[in-house]
This record gives C-alpha cells, structure tokens and sequence, in this order.
C-alpha cells in the first residue's frame, strides 16, 4: 500500500483550519468557552509563582539556619503561601477538566448533527461512489476524535503563556540557559514532526481497508447477517479475510511504530543531556557564590519545567497539525455540495395536477458508466392514474421511479410536471409530494407508531393520522399483536423489543405511504415478501384509497400489475411496449410472453 507523502509545509498549511474549528467551539457554548480561557491564563501563572516561591522558602531557612533566634514567621507566610497555591492549581485544574468535559460533548453531540444533516442533503449516487464513502468514513471519524484537539490547542496556548513567564524568570539571571533550552528540544520536535507525518499518511492511505475491517466485522457479528453466516459457513472465510487485512495494516504500523519508538528514545537523549549540561552550569555558579542555593533551586526547578512544557508544547504541535490534517477530512466533507438543488423562485408542487408528468427523450446514465441505464424514454402519468412498470432484472424500473422522485437527474432529455420542467419546482415541495416505499425499505429500530411517523414525521406526534395509515395498510392487525401496540419497540437491536415477520414489516413500510398523503405514490416491489393472495388484497385496497391520486406499481406478479390502468414494459433501459392489460396480451409481445409464462407455472 503506497502512501501519501505529506510534509512539514503540509502540516503548517493544515493548521488554517482552526480558526473555523474553534468558531464552531465557540458557536457550541460561548459560556463555556471564555471559562475555559480564563480559568487557563490564571493556572499559567502559577508555576513561576510557585517556584519562586520555594526559592524563596530556601533562601529564608538558610538565613534563619545561620541566624538563629529570629523570627519564623516570614517563612511560615511563604510555606502558606506556597499551599493556597496549590490548592489552587488543583481546583484550576478539576474546572479546567470538568469545562472541557462539558465542552467537548457539546461540540462532538453537534458536529455529529451538522454531520447528520448535511449529509441528508447530498445527492443519492453520491452516496453509490466508493471515494464519497472513504470521505464520509473519515469525517464520521472526526466527530468524537476532534474533541481531543480543543484540549490540545487550549493546553498550548496555556503553557505558552507560562513558558513565557518562566523564560522572563530565566532570561533576568542567565540569558545563555535559554539557548541550552532550545538545543535540548528542537531535535525531539523534529523527529515528532516526522513520525506524526507518516503516521497520517499511513492512516489516510488505508482508508477503504479500515471501511473493508468495518465491514467484515459487521457482518460476522451482525443480527442481520446471523442466518447466512450460519446457514453457509461463513464465519471462518469472515474470520480468514478478516485477519488477513488486519495483520497486513498491523505489520505496516509496527514498522513506523518501532522506527519512532527507536529515533525518539535517541532524540530524547540529546534533549536530557542539554539539561544536564544547564544544571551543571548552574551548580558550578552556586559553589562559586554567584547565586544563592534559593536561586538554584528557582533556576534548576524553571529550566527542568521549561525544558518539560517546551517539550510538550513542541510534541503537541506536532500532534495539533497531524489533527488538524484529520479535521481537513470533516471540513472536505462538509464542503461537498449537491448538484440537484431548489431553483431561485422555485415552484411549489401544484395542488392539483392538471397534465401530469410528462417524460420526453430521458436517457440516465449512472456516474463513471460507459452503459445507458435508460434511454429514449417518452411516455405520459395523467393525475389519477395507475402505471406499472413491468420487466426483467436490470430493465431500468427503480431507476425510472428514482428520476421520477428526483433522486437522480436525467443524463439527457426532460421530465415535466404539469408542462414545467421538474428542476423547476422545489425540492422539498416535490419530494413531500411523492412517497415512494422501495423493496428494500429499511427496518428502524425504532416504536411501531415511529416506523410509520417515517412516512412523514413532522407528524409524528398525531397519533390519529399514524393509527389511519396502519389500517389502511392493514398493519393494524399486526400492531394489535403487540404487547405494547404503537409503542412497542421493533427489531432485535433493543431490550424489550419485538422482531416482525418479513410480511408483517411490509405492512408496516406500506404505511409510510399511506402516512404520507402524496399526491404521487410510487411502490418499488414492496410487498415481495406477502404471498400471492396477501398482495392481491393489499394492492386492491391500495387501489380503492387512492382513487384520486397517481401511483407507480412494480411488481413481478401479473395479478397485481393487471390492476394498473397502463402497463410500460421495459427491456434494456427502453420503452417497449405500453398500454393496458387486454391491449398488451392482445399485442402478443414481451408482456404477452412474460404473463404467459407466469400463468403456466400457476397450471
């Protein structure tokens, strides 16, 4: 796996993301915030006020020592002194941690809806591209991970802040220790800087192998995946593939894990003399009575101190820009738009339609596809009537319906509702007038009434309109069923909860449509699980409650599509044949055949 080569510049350039990252800190809980702030410029004072303090209490038991008699109380004042400020600095710290708590779960809790949102408001295929996954992956990543920068960029600025208080303290007696200092650090910070590089690279570059290991594990340890792991023997092929990725990612990191483990014991070294060599100096200087023993200790204790916070300032501003390369991940993601919007001055969705929709020369090609999905399609929907789309696997029939949803836009050609194109009109109009249930409709975990509430759940707090759908969907005999009815909880995820037949979960689905009172109802297969004689019933009445509005049926059983007013047939993404039940057998072509064939198997 060959990976990205990012370097010391990338790094820097990464680092103009946190003005934006810290305006949405702030935008998170402006309290909060400046709390934060304030709380670490009081603690960054505290170790030079320490230190000097103690050398202070050093100086006073040497002269109280040589001058016996005297008063102690100077130095009790000092030794109080020196414990109300570390009761401070402890309580300093509990706030500081306890702020930033509060702050961090705030901003992960609304980055994860921002992510939520926004990615609500991307384009379908764009969610059937491999490279929008890996993006998607990586920001999802981001939202709990980027918590930790808040922490280390405060902790900067506050030992910034005291670093700059202690070098004043060293400066004033020797200038030269600042120059030791700065030996002792800048070979760590380099090595740091590297390793940290490499170590994004390696973790970018294997983006689509982690989602791989997401994956596997999912699968082999899923509710959903149980029956064909058990049924096939999957789990020891889930378990091999498995392994195997994840020993190869291992053995990938355990070389640069080895590598920066080796050069920064080696580094460190460098760092550890400089501040042998500094102490030395300073020893030298109080034998020869230059400085008192107190100043020794202010000295030895500011320069070991700085030496650690220069440490940590540089080894965190390592880790600051490798997070700050992470957080280009979110605000990439974020930065991805959708290119099927609302129009300025866009059209409401008529409230009564006059003409219908209307499909002229559509042709639709998936993204990076050589091969029309379909082509050269004409046909009319007039307001109130039932259209089936009949065809093989593969024909184009839930492509169709996604164009008519405004999912996907056509590649060529138009598609107009009541004479206007159907980019003109607004896409929230548009859509909550169109409810489409698919045949792989999803099964939330969520309450009975709340499945339904999905078909519109601005509504979900009318229970009368949520009842209505399931009765005319007939999932009431399957909520009457159980313990807790509306409220019961669905799947097999959550304690308590109540798994459905795969019949029972259609009916439930088949409410969403009902819950939607569009003025356009489109049903891609979704009663596939029923039998015969239950999705006769069920599209029967579906047939009689929406004598008013139009509908789009798919299904594969000739005694459902034979209800429909018109049937297309579509073979190969085009229009083959269309008309009624009678006028297509009577034709005797493609739909002709395919019912034949149906009908013999019932013989």
């Amino acid at each position: 796996m060959e990976q990205e080569k990012l370097s010391f510049k990338d790094q820097l350039s990464a680092l103009r993301h946190l003005p934006r990252f810290f305006a949405l800190i702030w935008q998170t809980h402006k309290g909060l915030a400046i709390a934060n702030i304030l709380l670490r410029i009081i603690k960054s004072a505290i170790p030079l006020a320490t230190l000097y303090i103690g050398k202070e209490i050093v100086d006073e038991v040497i002269r109280l020592y040589e001058k016996s008699g005297e008063s102690h109380t100077f130095l009790w004042e000092l030794v109080a002194l020196e414990f109300a400020l570390a009761i401070l600095s402890e309580v300093l710290s509990r706030g500081i941690n306890l702020v930033e708590s509060l702050l961090g779960d705030l901003f992960a809790n609304q980055t994860s809806v921002d992510l939520i949102k926004h990615a609500a408001d991307l384009d379908l295929y764009q969610f059937e591209n491999a490279d929008f996954y890996d993006k998607l992956e990586r920001a999802r990543r981001q939202t709990t991970g980027r918590t930790v920068l808040m922490s280390q960029v405060l902790s900067q600025f506050q030992d910034g802040i005291a670093v700059f208080f202690l070098g004043a303290g060293l400066v004033a007696f020797n200038p030269w220790l600042i120059l030791l200092l700065i030996i002792a650090i800048i070979p760590s910070f380099l090595g740091e800087s590297y390793f940290n590089q490499r170590s994004y690279s390696l973790t970018r570059s294997w983006t689509p192998e982690r989602r791989e290991l997401d994956y596997l594990r999912f699968i082999g340890a899923s509710d959903q995946f149980a029956k064909e792991v058990k049924s096939f023997g999957l789990s020891g092929f889930i378990a091999t593939r498995f392994k195997v990725l994840a020993d190869k990612y291992y053995l990938v990191n355990k070389k640069l894990s080895i590598r920066r483990a080796g050069w920064g014991a080696g580094l460190s070294l460098l760092g550890t003399m400089a501040y042998y060599g500094a102490y030395v100096f300073i020893l030298l200087q109080t034998i020869s009575g230059a400085i008192t023993v107190g100043t020794l200790t202010f000295l030895s204790g500011s320069f070991s101190r700085m030496q650690g916070m220069l440490q940590s300032i540089m080894s965190r501003f390592s880790q600051i820009a490798e997070s700050a390369l992470y957080l280009q991940d979110l605000f990439d993601f974020f930065a991805i738009q959708p290119e099927i919007t609302s129009q300025p001055g866009a059209l409401l969705f008529p409230g009564k339609m006059k003409l219908g929709f209307r499909f002229e020369n559509v042709g639709f090609k998936y993204p990076n596809s050589p091969k029309w999905a379909l082509r050269n399609l004409n046909f009319d929907l007039a307001p109130g009537e039932k259209l089936a789309l009949v065809g093989e696997n593969g024909a184009g029939k839930t492509t169709l319906v996604k164009l008519l949803a405004r999912l996907y836009e056509p590649t060529e050609g138009r598609i107009l509702l009541d004479g206007v194109d159907l980019r003109d009109y607004d896409l929230e109009s548009l859509r909550q007038n169109i409810g489409v249930i698919y045949q792989d409709y999803m099964r939330f975990q969520f309450k009975a009434g709340e499945n339904i509430a999905v078909g519109r759940i601005e509504q979900i707090d009318e229970q009368r309109l949520i009842v209505d759908a399931a009765v005319k969907s007939l999932a009431d005999t399957v909520i009457d069923g159980l313990p807790e009815k509306y409220d019961q909880m669905l799947g097999s995820r959550f304690s308590g909860a109540r798994e459905l037949s795969g019949g029972q979960w259609q009916k439930i689905a088949l409410a969403r449509a009902y819950m939607r009172e569009a003025r356009l109802l489109i049903l891609d297969e979704p009663t596939s699980a029923l039998d015969a004689r239950a999705e006769h019933e069920v599209f029967q009445r579906f047939s009689e409650l929406i004598e008013d509005k139009s509908a789009v049926l798919i299904s594969h059983r000739f005694s459902t599509v034979r209800m429909a007013d018109r049937i297309l047939v579509l073979e190969n993404g085009e229009l083959l044949e269309i008309g009624s039940h009678e006028e297509l057998v009577a034709l005797g072509g493609k739909y002709a055949e395919l019912f034949a064939l149906q009908a013999k198997g019932y013989v």
